[in-house]
């Protein structure tokens, strides 16, 4: 049972874009010092987890933070302002080389008297 909402298309990575040099694109070098090559060969498992990161939208007092994770993820925009209270987040799907890859983005609110609660939420 999958429990997760499908990859949106726009959200699906088949092939990464070409660097500006060649030597900037990791992923097709081959030319690591040994002792690079033998730890990733060490910790490697066989198995892609899942993999997370998290972005967090830090700034004043309605500056748009949330205007902007909402245009993002929901594709909306509400002209009606409502202050976010301590944190909020959205989580988003992508399809990277066929691996799954989840992006949180956090939403802090710009308020000085909800910054406590956000520096305990382990953002």
């Amino acid at each position: 049972m999958n429990i997760l909402a499908p990859v949106r298309r726009d959200r699906v990575l088949a092939e990464l874009p070409q660097c500006l040099k060649k030597e900037a694109a990791l992923h097709v070098r081959k030319d690591f010092h040994p002792r690079v090559t033998c730890a990733c060969q060490e910790h490697r498992t066989g198995t892609v987890g899942f993999k997370i990161s998290k972005v967090i939208v830090v700034g004043d007092l309605s500056v748009g933070k949330t205007c902007l994770i909402n245009r993002f993820c929901k594709d909306t925009f509400d002209k009606n302002y409502k202050a976010t209270i301590g944190v909020d987040f959205e989580m988003e799907r992508f399809e990277v080389l066929g691996v799954p890859f989840s992006l949180q983005l956090w939403d802090t609110a710009g308020q000085e008297r909800f910054k406590c609660i956000a520096s305990t939420a382990n953002l």
